[in-house]
């Protein structure tokens, strides 16, 4: 299910860059709705939708490549503005006429921008801009009707335009933070040149979810799968909205919570919500299927399949139950793989559904990074408790304990976990993190000295990332006499454990979640 103001729509091509994701974020921090399609995408498809703009994203092949990508050519035809960046640029660059060529010097990292014509992209801007240039080809000379708008010492052309068809390209990347102004410069090709009006807010789309989700249900009733985390909360209270009593909540102990969420979840949503609530204890279900599995991917998918599995057993005692509603987000469908986008590890409610599940899938939040979504709990009065709960991922604890998942080494890490989320709390720094977690490596013993014996037991490795989207991540920066005050509880309370670990890296290369 898809959620737009129809009038704000920029579609953005992609070409398989890192930086895909960040150039929508950057679009809909501007209050405009945006999409991520294919590159295969025709032209023709793209009118239906009748964008405001396109965006042709970066992508890390050179537009000589034999099996480089390419856009429909009958973009151009569309009557539509068109914003190249650095790969963007250099294909609109090639498909029109201009010429592309490696460049001398790669560029990577900071330059200084030398704007010649400010109109319209960097109008009321100083005439020298910082911005953070990634490229290895150059566009030579600009494809007939265009001019240069900006220059680098490297980069002959770092930004053109063809002010006729509104035709715009940058050889920078505008969506990273180290760009200061290239938010600035979003905004002036959504609003100034494609003359969107900046009707993307909670507020709209609370109002156009409730509408689809009614039109889509119709009489028929809906479960939807709760955990207390901000996402299934969200989903529930909107679909809540949307039909009323047609709508009944489920919340499953899988058994791989952390210490006392089941009761605390349960008195959450109490509060919370006037919505049916039906817990089902599945622990002894979830473990049994789960015993021997060490692989991750299977871990996620076999979760995955009994969630639904569940689901579908509680909703045959619903009569007319026809709908799961469940809190998928943008991040988990493009790390679960898209066509532009590899793998990085599948979501149980992506990936790891059954391709045999008899509910129809309802996911109004889907196109969402997890910043929207708090701002639309926000617009829906959902309690700061469940807006700002740190992420927990579907798979709970079983995808923080390396290797097989048991009944013994869950009780050690939720000891652990418990010990660590606590302490931050106590410290006021629980608000300051985006997420936090104790994960758990019984396979990785370690010599230790406890009480003038010698042990051999396993590490305990502490995580906290601070970020604005999943997308990215940076570690914490946690203060020495915090982690310290951890670690000492942890080893002497949490049987089985003997040394811990602090985990400085961010994402990427690395993930939030171990596994």
């Amino acid at each position: 299910m898809q959620n737009h103001s129809i009038d704000e729509i920029i579609q953005i091509i992609d070409f398989g860059a890192q930086y895909t994701q960040l150039i929508a974020r950057r679009v809909r921090e501007c209050h405009v709705y945006c999409e991520i399609i294919s590159y295969r995408t025709p032209a023709e498809e793209i009118a239906k939708r009748h964008p405001k703009g396109i965006i042709l994203s970066g992508g890390p092949n050179s537009v000589y490549d034999p099996n480089a990508p390419q856009a429909d050519m009958g973009i151009y035809e569309l009557g539509i503005p068109i914003l190249g960046i650095c790969y963007g640029q250099q294909l609109m660059s090639l498909q029109l006429g201009g010429k592309v060529v490696p460049a001398e010097k790669r560029e990577y990292g900071s330059a200084l921008l030398t704007v010649i014509q400010p109109y319209p992209l960097y109008a009321d801007m100083p005439s020298k801009l910082k911005c953070w240039m990634s490229h290895g080809d150059n566009v030579l000379e600009p494809p007939p009707g265009f001019e240069v708008l900006a220059k680098t010492d490297f980069t002959p052309v770092a930004s053109m335009a063809d002010h006729t068809h509104k035709f715009y390209g940058v050889q920078f990347h505008p969506e990273v933070a180290h760009t200061p102004f290239g938010k600035e410069l979003m905004r002036k090709f959504a609003v100034n040149v494609c003359g969107c009006h900046q009707l993307w807010t909670p507020e709209s789309f609370v109002q156009e979810s409730i509408a689809s989700i009614k039109s889509q249900v119709g009489d028929s009733r809906v479960v939807c799968g709760v955990s207390g985390g901000v996402d299934s909360c969200t989903v529930a209270a909107l679909v809540h909205a949307a039909i009323g009593d047609q709508l009944t909540c489920i919340f499953v102990d899988h058994g791989l919570l952390r210490m006392g969420e089941a009761e605390q979840v349960r008195k959450d949503f109490a509060e919370a919500f006037g919505i049916k609530l039906i817990f089902v204890d599945a622990s002894e279900r979830f473990l049994a299927k789960l015993r021997n599995v060490t692989d991750p991917e299977k871990k996620r998918k076999i979760i995955g399949e009994e969630f639904v599995r569940i689901f579908e057993e509680t909703a045959d005692n619903i009569s007319d139950a026809e709908f799961l509603a469940q809190g998928t987000l943008y991040p988990d469908v493009i790390e679960s793989g898209t066509e532009t986008a590899a793998t990085i590890k599948t979501h149980h409610n992506v990936g790891g559904l059954p391709k045999d599940m008899r509910l129809k899938v309802i996911e109004p939040l889907r196109y969402l990074f997890k910043d929207e979504t708090r701002a639309v709990a926000k617009e829906l009065g959902l309690p700061e408790e469940i807006v700002w709960r740190h992420p927990f991922p579907g798979p709970g604890l079983a995808i923080r304990i390396m290797g097989e998942v048991t009944a013994e080494r869950l009780n050690v890490l939720r000891q652990a976990d418990d010990i660590f989320i606590s302490e931050i709390r106590a410290a006021g720094l629980y608000s300051e993190i985006w997420q936090a977690y104790a994960a758990l490596a019984p396979n990785l013993r370690s010599v230790g000295v406890m009480g003038d014996e010698r042990t051999y037991a396993c590490p305990v490795i502490l995580r906290a990332v601070t970020s604005e989207d999943a997308m990215t991540a940076h570690w914490s920066r946690l203060p020495y006499e915090l982690l310290e005050k951890v670690s000492n509880r942890i080893v002497n309370e949490v049987k089985g454990v003997n040394r811990v670990v602090y985990d400085i890296s961010s994402k990427p290369p690395s993930t939030i979640e171990w596994e």
